[in-house]
């Protein structure tokens, strides 16, 4: 009895550590970093289409949409995201809105289940990730649903390209 007793206190204790080391990483706040349970993916992916957003669901359509806004020097703005992150789904009607508040930029989103082996390839480790890349390059990311954090790069960006173009 002892040894259960000691075992079930070990396994609990073991998942409170995992717990509290999830919540002490930068990305813990506003982020999903595995998917939980059985939650299914029904139809939930209305919620992040709208707006400027394309969703990239092949790695021919992602090169596709890189030349298209290098061609036409465009930023990009990917959201590595899932149909089952809280998260995600709290901003995906915020990307919504940038996305047609910026209509300079290209913004896509990305389903991390969908397109695992390439959301690997890049180092996704938490939903949502946002990536800003220029002519197919990454100029800098930012992890998690902070919607101020967003706004603030998109600002940046949006002024930088103006000096640029203006």
């Amino acid at each position: 009895m002892m040894a259960e007793d000691d075992a079930s206190f070990e396994a609990h204790v073991n998942l409170e550590l995992i717990n509290l080391y999830r919540l002490t990483q930068p990305a813990a706040m506003g982020s999903c970093f595995t998917k939980q349970g059985d939650e299914d993916d029904f139809d939930e992916k209305a919620e992040f289409v709208g707006g400027n957003v394309h969703i990239i669901t092949t790695k021919d359509q992602w090169d596709q949409k890189i030349a298209e806004a290098t061609k036409t020097g465009k930023l990009v703005v990917a959201n590595f995201s899932a149909v089952w992150c809280g998260p995600c789904k709290m901003i995906a009607p915020m990307y919504v809105e940038l996305s047609e508040n910026y209509p300079s930029f290209m913004f896509l989103t990305v389903d991390v289940d969908e397109m695992a082996d390439f959301s690997s390839e890049l180092d996704v480790r938490a939903t949502p990730t946002f990536f800003f890349l220029k002519e197919g390059k990454q100029v800098d990311k930012l992890v998690g649903a902070n919607r101020p954090e967003l706004e603030k790069k998109l600002v940046a960006f949006s002024d930088t390209s103006q000096v640029k173009d203006g």
